[in-house]
């Protein structure tokens, strides 16, 4: 399996930071946000230090509530900043993260089959499942604690230094101790991390392979074999995790180390200087409090490592699809004569040496029903694919009116609509999977459509109409209906060209008149290509072409090809149960 392409770290820096730079006024805000927020958190400790020097002096009993008026201030101030600090980080990162998504969905739109194929759909759905819920939470949640501890550090080390600079130096003692145990941890977890990934994506395979096959795999008895390959992959992901979290709980042990340290180097030197009268108690508690103020802020970016990392890990994953090339707009874009289909010389390998087209060439005239049949295998599909422009050949060319289909200017048509077995209802009111095709459409017209394809009395039938809600989490059509409503998109579009892959397929015996009535009324006066899944379909068409190992072995009409008695009577007695001659 050839997964997608994935980005390196810089690329994926560079791609975020153009991201975030591009709203550079709340950024601007934001920074400003978080270094009066690490400012107010150095007031606190340092006012403390004061107080255990004038309690220590005997001073006055006023600076004392001085001293808690600037830490009770400092408190609201740096309260303030934070809030402000994370309201404008939403207003930079939102309009980052829906261009990411909005980038990723597009590329993802925009992939061949084959690159789908070869790749896994578990892949493709990891990455906008998993890896964008996992970016997206980590810039709202994430990135602000990153953001504030980072600032802490550095401000309060400079407020070490700013008391006394060998106090300052002694809280540089506890830094060897944290790089060993970066070194220790770095090396390992970015490899844990990548494997995690890979892991989570062939899972989210298996388990979609699983649920779409599950007929097939019960069928051949092969459910119990699928099952264990499922729990594999699944433990094999399970595995990875629980590594990781023994391997961060041996990072914190080390994080430990260093803090305490850290506290016993100032809290010796301090002992020393207060001895030597150098300094007094209260700058060695103030630098005692402000080391120990650095454990949550150390021990939040040490700790959100893991997340960074596994974070850094979707986002290679999510900015690899996302530079994917955008589609090469069509140059000189041409309108066709007609609606004249021709296929020539079309051959396409998945595997090389193995085609699973070969040679194919077809001439549909304009209105002109052409039936594709042959067993399972012929290359149907694959042909239906290239004609409808979502496969793009070895070699070989589709014309539509004398234009290669990719330059065809269909003047707000689309050239070519395919309407295959397995339909999507999209989440939404009826009316909105309709609209989808015509935005303008008005109700009266997608009545008429509705009843064009046989399906208006079931739409009345639904709760609310044409506005009853659909999709996940909502009313579920039945095949046959969600067919029908696919195949009035297709009415609504009016493309030149329709290709019909096995669209009758799924309705069953019962509703298998009604949708292929409706197929009918989609291809009536229309050049099509029906991907026949039901030989009765071929029957109604102008012209029926058989197929067999990619090559085309006959082609005539129903009455013809059965008076020839051939490739397709035989298909035909069989599914007729008519017998030959």
């Amino acid at each position: 399996m050839s997964l997608l392409p994935v980005s390196t770290p810089r690329e994926a820096a560079a791609f975020s930071w153009r991201l975030v730079r591009s709203h550079p006024w709340p950024l601007l805000l934001c920074s400003l946000a978080f270094v009066v927020a690490g400012l107010a958190g150095l007031v606190g400790p340092w006012q403390l230090g004061r107080i255990v020097d004038v309690v220590d002096t005997g001073g006055d009993s006023g600076d004392i509530v001085r001293a808690a008026l600037w830490i009770f201030a400092a408190a609201v101030v740096g309260g303030l900043a934070t809030a402000l600090s994370i309201a404008l980080m939403a207003r930079t990162a939102e309009p980052a993260l829906a261009e990411l998504r909005e980038t990723v969905v597009e590329r993802a739109l925009d992939l061949e089959a084959s690159e789908i194929e070869a790749s896994g759909s578990g892949d493709l759905l990891s990455r906008i499942s998993d890896d964008v819920r996992l970016v997206t939470e980590s810039f709202t949640e994430v990135v602000p604690i990153l953001v504030t501890s980072a600032i802490a550090v550095v401000f309060t080390s400079a407020g070490l230094f700013a008391l006394d600079w060998r106090l300052g130096l002694a809280g540089l003692g506890a830094v060897p101790f944290y790089v060993l145990g970066l070194r220790w941890y770095l090396p390992r977890s970015g490899p844990y991390y990548r494997r995690e990934r890979e892991a989570n994506g062939a899972r989210a395979e298996a388990l979609l392979t699983g649920v779409h096959a599950s007929r097939t795999l019960r069928g051949f008895g092969l459910a119990d074999r699928h099952q264990a390959v499922t729990a594999e992959a699944s433990w094999r992901s399970a595995q990875i995790s629980i590594d990781v979290y023994w391997m961060l709980t041996r990072f914190y042990a080390r994080n430990n180390r260093a803090e305490l340290a850290g506290l016993l180097l100032i809290l010796g030197t301090g002992w020393v200087l207060v001895r030597d009268d150098a300094i007094t108690v209260g700058a060695v508690t103030a630098a005692a409090l402000l080391f120990h103020r650095l454990f949550n802020p150390i021990g939040a970016l040490i700790g959100l490592f893991d997340e960074a990392q596994s974070v850094g890990a979707s986002m290679v994953r999510l900015v690899g699809l996302a530079q994917l090339p955008a589609p090469v707009p069509v140059h000189d874009p041409r309108r066709p004569e007609d609606a004249h289909l021709v296929v020539r010389g079309l051959h396409h390998e998945y595997v090389e040496g193995r085609p699973a087209v070969d040679e194919v060439s077809l001439d549909v005239a304009p209105g002109r029903r052409v039936a594709v049949v042959g067993a399972s295998g012929a290359g149907k599909t694959t042909l239906g694919a290239a004609i409808a422009g979502r496969l793009a050949p070895t070699r070989g060319e589709v014309t539509l009116g004398s234009v290669p289909l990719r330059r065809v200017d269909g003047d707000g048509r689309p050239a070519v609509a395919i309407v295959s077995q397995e339909v999507h209802v999209f989440a939404g009111s009826v009316r909105d999977n309709l609209t989808l095709a015509a935005p303008d459409a008005s109700d009266d017209e997608l009545e008429s459509t509705l009843t064009a394809v046989g399906a208006w009395a079931s739409v009345q039938a639904l709760p609310d109409g044409l506005s009853t809600t659909v999709g996940d989490g909502a009313v579920t059509l039945t095949p046959a209906l969600a067919q029908q409503v696919a195949l009035a998109r297709v009415l609504l579009a009016d493309p030149l060209v329709v290709v019909l892959d096995e669209a009758t397929a799924e309705a069953g015996s019962a509703g298998a008149r009604a949708l292929e009535l409706a197929a009918l009324a989609v291809t009536a006066d229309r050049t099509s290509v029906t991907i026949a899944h039901r030989l009765t379909q071929a029957v109604t068409a102008d012209e029926v072409v058989v197929m067999d190992a990619g090559r085309v072995v006959e082609r005539g009409s129903h009455d013809e090809l059965v008076a020839a008695g051939g490739r397709y009577a035989e298909l035909w007695a069989a599914w007729s149960g008519s017998p030959l001659g």
